[in-house]
């Protein structure tokens, strides 16, 4: 499975961006997804993360209320809405997929390459 994450940029706090992350290759559908984040001097983070069927998600409490993860498997896509921004947002965010959602990022099988979101205050 390769996947590639888009959707980052610059935006002022209190708005709003979609990122996706696209996936190549086989039973795409059978993973869970989770996006992460890693800001400058700071470790890589659990933000969200969706399960196989995209019933069960899970959200970092930073995020809850302001974010949303959904997918669609038959675009091989998972979104990550992200509304009401602040600046401690700013990171890049990579999605990755694994057998579940892990918080911890070193359960995962494979990663995107990342996109960098902004958030100007």
């Amino acid at each position: 499975v390769q996947l590639q994450a888009s959707g980052g940029g610059l935006v002022q706090a209190g708005g709003s961006l979609r990122l996706s992350c696209a996936a190549s290759g086989r039973a795409f559908s059978s993973y869970a997804v989770s996006w992460f984040r890693q800001a400058p001097g700071k470790e890589r983070e659990f933000v969200s993360g969706i399960m196989w069927g995209g019933g069960n998600t899970f959200h970092a409490n930073s995020v809850k209320g302001r974010f949303v993860i959904s997918r669609d498997n038959d675009k091989n896509t998972v979104y990550l809405q992200m509304n009401s921004l602040k600046p401690e947002d700013t990171a890049v965010y990579y999605c990755a997929a694994g057998t579940i959602v892990d918080p911890a990022p070193g359960d995962y099988d494979y990663w995107g390459q990342g996109t960098q979101v902004t958030v100007s205050s």
